[in-house]
């Protein structure tokens, strides 16, 4: 198969989708890899170390998306790669389709096949290509907020960790998934008092084990979000429904009933984001105040630490890029059907039943879209 990466488009997105040892590894298989020239360059990897690992350089993307049968990338295609997609080429990145239905139509209206990381599963239910970027995006959020935080930002002035003699700072965290796990650890380190809400008590009874009382555990009720927001200096929002819209826990009635210059970081934000007030923000401008709350939404978090993204990530999705490289995707979706849940649209048709739901759009089983 013809194998192809090209240089990230969105704002400071310096991830790339191959490292050098996957192209060696494709290479190694037979297949041909292609990768824009500099591609690599924001994550540390020279176009020097692609060629020795035995990748073609192409001058630009059109280039590769014309010649490759599958695109592997980190993030969703912008707007002016739309015309580079084909019918029957796989592109095998995030996607995040349920916020955004124009992304949804083009890749209906190309034939592609597109397979996004964040809906695969593995054989225990979990997502393996999701987590490596919730556990960077979890303690990255922690980064983040503890700087927001800070008057010169916008922030109360507040040192999270606090010093003897002060109230140490309050953080609570929406979700207890992989991001809120590594939130948690994170805003442990630094000295702060941590809250974790989630509702299902199965989660809270692990992390309760886990964390024991370095963190409080709490139902997510109405009720319980008012208050912890009411207390909270800072707000990490981790919510996650596999290939869905984010439901908005934090609404704007919400906000009067926080304190002036708290901080929400909504990492959800990808997915539509879990506060009402949340917008995609940039690297370049990432906040935004809205009723006296600082806002941080920027919708590629894990981008900020490229190289480390970069590795982690590919280290959870190599395999299946090589799968899909030696048998072809619909021979890997009938060898594993728990990779079968990444396949979101097939040749002009919905496959991800969470995506359907969200977009309003006719759901059609993957195997059923292959036998069509």
């Amino acid at each position: 198969m013809i194998i192809g990466t090209t240089k990230e488009l969105k704002n400071h997105e310096y991830r790339v989708g191959l490292t050098p040892d996957n192209v060696s590894a494709f290479v190694a298989k037979g297949h041909t890899v292609l990768v824009e020239t500099k591609a690599g360059e924001g994550a540390g990897f020279m176009d020097d170390e692609y060629q020795k690992a035995g990748a073609k350089i192409m001058n630009t993307a059109a280039e590769v998306f014309a010649k490759a049968e599958m695109i592997v990338k980190v993030k969703e295609p912008e707007q002016v790669e739309y015309p580079y997609l084909r019918k029957n080429q796989i592109l095998f990145t995030y996607l995040h389709l349920a916020p955004n239905p124009e992304l949804a139509q083009a890749l209906i209206k190309s034939g592609c096949k597109a397979v996004a990381f964040e809906t695969i599963r593995d054989a225990q239910g979990n997502l393996p290509c999701l987590r490596p970027m919730s556990q960077i995006a979890g303690r990255l959020s922690i980064q983040q907020g503890a700087k927001y935080v800070e008057k010169s930002y916008g922030g109360r002035g507040i040192l999270l960790g606090g010093v003897p003699g002060v109230e140490k700072g309050r953080i609570l965290i929406l979700g207890g998934g992989i991001a809120g796990t590594y939130a948690a650890k994170a805003a442990i380190g630094i000295g702060a008092q941590v809250t974790l809400l989630d509702v299902n008590l199965n989660r809270l009874t692990y992390l309760d084990d886990v964390f024991g009382n370095s963190v409080e555990t709490l139902y997510s009720t109405e009720e319980n979000i008012r208050k912890a927001l009411s207390t909270a200096d800072l707000v990490i929002g981790t919510v996650l429904i596999p290939g869905g819209r984010t439901p908005k826990l934090v609404r704007r009635e919400h906000l009067p009933l926080m304190k002036k210059g708290s901080v929400i970081v909504d990492v959800a934000i990808d997915q539509g984001g879990c506060c009402e007030s949340s917008h995609v923000t940039t690297h370049d401008n990432p906040v935004f105040v809205e009723q006296g709350v600082v806002h941080y939404c920027v919708g590629n978090m894990p981008g900020a630490v490229p190289y480390t993204s970069t590795v982690a990530l590919a280290n959870a999705t190599f395999k299946y890029a090589l799968m899909m490289a030696e048998n072809g995707l619909e021979k890997a979706v009938e060898m594993d059907p728990n990779f079968a849940m990444g396949v979101n649209i097939y040749k002009g048709l919905c496959t991800n039943a969470n995506v359907s739901t969200a977009l309003g759009l006719e759901y059609v089983p993957v195997l059923e879209a292959i036998n069509r």
